[in-house]
């Protein structure tokens, strides 16, 4: 049995509901979509009182079990104008499985800036949040741990989504107290923000009860010890998320100058020292952490503390996505640059995606030079200022092409693409053109998959099945990177469930939640007006070749989405 809040922020009224079963269990992507489509949420203005804030956490949120207390986010997206659900690590989700908590529901807006505070003995307090506000979230989080102590969680709304730029994302604590755990894209953090909720504050209590918690222990370190013996796992526990970066600059698919490129450096001359290899040596030679939990119980760790070179933290994490970016797309070559942007770019709460999509714009603008990380430097300075042009450029990609008549801007439904090209890693291209997110690598992302000689039928294929199993990972708050087993122990996965809320789950449910999820979505932004053509990847992927592969983009909208209905439809 767990508990959902309905909180209403403009009268300070909660309803809360007993929910158990498979309420409990199917919860993330699936609960959001289908929580956004009853309430009629499609037609809402976004940055408008009427835009619900969703929170959900997972069905085994507040235990051990590795990578499964990942934090859902979800809203309709002031950014693309579609659903959003935007995807956080951190401790957050954690404590809300310790106060037996399964979600929360934000309604309304407070007519002044308020903290919300959730106790473990079931209240919920309201301060003023002025003190707060303008401020860093690393100031932010420093005053709300010396106010309530070591035994909570942060959700905090940056000093951009204060003012509603659509950069701004909801940045949660990690376990060591740093708010650097985004739930990022999208914008949520100016929903956020138009609520007038500055922070939540939830406390931390201990393990929730379990149906037969006997069991789950035991499938818990079961899974622990898959995880270990788990290649994949390894490799990312060894060398982060950065080693992405090894494996796109050598197939020529990683972002660079404005997706202008494919490689960023031919490593037969030099190192690539935006990638896992070079960047796991740096970081142990200056006495960093090459790898970090960034929630309770992950055996995973593919996180990092990245150090300078006199062994002082300079950012935690530093990760592919970024790496990729605010790095190599904006012409970075130096970790260090990438990682003092990504540390402000943390403060300021902004996912740095988005960011890095802009910047390259802006550069591509003649706004500044490729390679100049002054140039960004003072870009995120006028985005912590809210100035005139800080606020232009926290609308995002897609706003601040338009304003500058840029022909080649890399976007999707007004969402800036992730850090892999389309023209050479074509199933998460296609997945990144037709998810319902916006270009949103998360929601089905297999770079590593053979793509010459096989057709867009097959190519799409393949997208929805890796769509599917992400959807369900992201309806049952299980973090992606744990997929290596996961995937292959669906079975003793849907067991472990079974064993945590005595339902009867089947192996073939793993897939229908991930079906209807995406199907819910889908429907969503039919209801918000997208139609087809909001699919297409832009002009210039198709007409530019990459470089060093010689690629352009030879999937449209249409073949993709014809073949697309025959597999829903069959």
């Amino acid at each position: 049995m767990r508990k959902y809040l309905d909180i209403d922020l403009s009268n300070r009224s909660t309803e809360t509901k007993e929910v158990e079963g498979e309420e409990v269990i199917v919860v993330g992507r699936h609960l959001i979509a289908k929580k956004l489509l009853e309430n009629g949420v499609a037609t809402v203005d976004p940055l408008g009182p009427d835009n619900p804030l969703i929170f959900s956490a997972g069905p085994f949120a507040g235990s051990n079990f590795s990578n499964a207390n990942r934090l859902s986010v979800g809203c309709k997206s002031p950014l693309t104008g579609g659903i959003k659900e935007a995807n956080s690590g951190g401790t957050f989700a954690f404590a809300m499985g310790q106060l037996e908590i399964s979600g929360i529901t934000f309604h309304g807006a407070s007519d002044d800036w308020v903290n919300l505070h959730i106790t473990k003995e079931g209240g919920i307090e309201y301060e003023d949040a002025t003190p707060y506000l303008g401020k860093g979230n690393f100031e932010v989080g420093r005053m709300l741990f010396e106010k309530y102590g070591d035994k909570v969680s942060l959700s905090i709304c940056s000093p951009v989504g204060e003012y509603g730029g659509l950069l701004a994302g909801i940045s949660f604590t990690d376990p060591e107290q740093r708010p650097t755990r985004i739930a990022a894209r999208g914008g949520v953090g100016a929903v956020m923000g138009s609520k007038k909720l500055k922070a939540v504050i939830i406390d931390r209590n201990k393990m929730p009860s379990f149906h037969d918690r006997k069991k789950l222990m035991g499938a818990v370190r079961e899974y622990g010890q898959r995880l270990d013996n788990d290649a994949a796992i390894e490799s990312f526990r060894k060398y982060g998320t950065a080693m992405v970066g090894d494996f796109t600059n050598k197939i020529g698919g990683l972002p660079t100058r404005n997706f202008s490129a494919g490689t960023l450096v031919d490593t037969k001359e030099e190192p690539m020292r935006l990638g896992g290899n070079y960047i796991r040596d740096l970081n142990m030679e200056r006495g960093g952490e090459t790898t970090h939990a960034c929630m309770p119980g992950c055996q995973i760790q593919c996180s990092n503390v990245y150090a300078d070179k006199d062994g002082n933290e300079m950012c935690s994490p530093v990760e592919y996505e970024t790496l990729g970016l605010m790095g190599s797309n904006c012409g970075l070559e130096d970790p260090d640059d990438v990682a003092r942007l990504n540390d402000v770019a943390n403060d300021l709460g902004i996912d740095t995606i988005e960011t890095g999509a802009m910047l390259g714009v802006l550069m591509e603008a003649g706004q500044g030079t490729f390679g100049d990380p002054s140039f960004m430097s003072d870009a995120l300075d006028d985005i912590r200022e809210g100035n005139e042009r800080g606020k232009l450029l926290a609308q995002g990609t897609a706003r601040v092409g338009e304003h500058y008549g840029i022909k080649r801007v890399p976007v999707v439904k007004k969402q800036g693409i992730s850090a892999y090209d389309p023209r050479v890693i074509e199933v998460t291209g296609i997945s990144m053109m037709v998810t319902a997110q916006g270009a949103d690598h998360t929601t089905g992302n297999i770079p590593a998959f053979e793509c010459d000689g096989k057709t867009t039928e097959e190519l799409t294929e393949a997208s929805l099945e890796i769509q599917t199993i992400c959807a369900a990972a992201d309806s049952l708050g299980l973090c992606l990177f744990g997929r290596s087993v996961t995937n292959e122990s669906i079975d003793f996965v849907v067991g472990a469930l079974n064993d945590a809320h005595g339902t009867n789950f089947d192996e073939a449910k793993f897939m229908d939640i991930g079906k209807e999820a995406l199907e819910m979505e889908w429907k969503f932004n039919k209801e918000a007006g997208f139609v087809d053509e909001d699919d297409e990847m832009p002009d210039f992927f198709f007409s530019e070749a990459l470089e060093p592969t010689g690629k352009t983009q030879r999937h449209n909208q249409q073949t993709v989405n014809k073949h697309l209905r025959t597999l829903i439809n069959a």
